[in-house]
């Protein structure tokens, strides 16, 4: 079990990406009443940038 929550926790930034800050973006574009840009999904658009910084944040090891 503890290596499970040990991998669990490796990738928790990209999970934290996709699952708060994704959804987040695509949120506030609706407040906004921004549209996403080509022609995306608003939500598409956020797991887009949400996802690539969780993994970068994942590689390495901050957010900044």
């Amino acid at each position: 079990m503890q290596v499970a929550i040990k991998k669990l926790f490796l990738v928790m930034p990209f999970l934290f990406g996709i699952g708060f800050i994704a959804p987040l973006i695509a949120q506030l574009m609706a407040v906004w009443g921004w549209q996403a840009p080509f022609g995306l999904e608003r939500i598409v658009f956020g797991l887009l940038i949400g996802g690539a910084w969780g993994l970068y944040a994942t590689i390495r090891g901050r957010w900044i």
